[in-house]
C-alpha cells in the first residue's frame, strides 16, 4: 500500500484567513474638506430646511438639532431610546460608543419641543427615531438626511454628520468652557481629542487687544 507525501509545512488553507493574513488595515484617508466642523449659523440654517423638506421634515430637523447640541455621533444617535429621555425632568442619557464615557445632559426648551412632537408623531416605539415602518433609521439614512440638508442651503461642500459633533466641540469651546468639562460633556476617553476644539477658539485671545 503506498501513501501520500505528508507535506512539511502545514497548509495555510487549515488555518482561518485571520491568522495568516499579513495584511494591514488601510491606511485613513485625510479629509479634502477645507474645515471638519460647521459654525452655529449654519446649523441653524439646516435645522430650518429640514423641517420643510419630505414628509418627515420634524423628525429629521430634531436629528439635526440633537446631534449638534449633544455631540452625538451616528451610531448614538441611531440607537437613542426613549428609555434614556427624560421629557418630565429635561434630562437625556448619552450612551457613548468607541469606549466613550456616558454622561447625562439637560434637555433645553427647544429639544424638548423637538421630542415631544417626535413623540406625537412616532408612537409606541422603542427608538427615538425610526422610519414609518417604525424601524430603527440606519446610519445611512442620517448620512443621507444630513447631506441634503447642507446641500439644501447652499453649503460648498458635501455636509457629513460627524461635523456636526465637532461643531458641538467648537461651540463650547468659543464661549469659553473648560476642557475638562467639554471632554465630559463628548465623552471623549482621551483628552487630547478635546485639546484641539480650546486651540482653534477666538476666545482664548479676545483680551489680546482691547481698542
Amino acid at each position: 500500500m503506498r501513501f501520500s507525501a505528508i507535506p512539511s509545512e502545514p497548509s495555510p488553507l487549515l488555518f482561518s484567513a485571520k491568522s495568516v493574513s499579513q495584511s494591514h488595515p488601510p491606511a485613513k484617508v485625510a479629509s479634502q474638506r477645507d474645515r471638519e466642523y460647521l459654525r452655529p449659523y449654519e446649523v441653524e440654517k439646516m435645522i430650518n430646511v429640514a423641517r420643510h423638506v419630505g414628509r418627515h421634515g420634524c423628525r429629521d430637523a430634531a436629528i439635526i438639532l440633537l446631534m449638534f447640541r449633544h455631540g452625538l455621533r451616528t451610531a448614538e444617535l441611531v440607537a437613542l431610546k426613549w428609555s434614556q429621555v427624560d421629557l418630565a425632568g429635561g434630562y437625556i442619557e448619552i450612551h457613548r460608543v468607541k469606549h466613550g464615557h456616558d454622561s447625562i445632559h439637560p434637555l433645553r426648551a427647544p429639544e424638548l419641543r423637538a421630542l415631544r412632537q417626535i413623540q406625537r408623531d412616532y408612537p409606541d416605539t422603542q427608538y427615538v427615531f425610526v422610519s414609518e415602518r417604525k424601524a430603527p433609521l440606519s446610519t445611512r439614512t442620517i448620512r443621507h438626511l444630513v447631506a441634503r440638508a447642507g446641500a439644501l442651503v447652499g453649503l460648498d461642500e458635501p455636509v457629513h454628520p460627524h461635523q456636526l459633533r465637532h461643531a458641538c466641540g467648537y461651540y463650547l469651546a468659543s464661549l469659553g468652557h473648560d476642557t475638562r468639562a467639554i471632554q465630559d460633556y463628548l465623552g471623549h476617553k482621551n483628552i487630547h481629542h478635546t485639546v484641539r476644539y480650546t486651540q482653534m477658539s477666538p476666545q482664548r485671545f479676545e483680551s489680546f487687544w482691547t481698542d
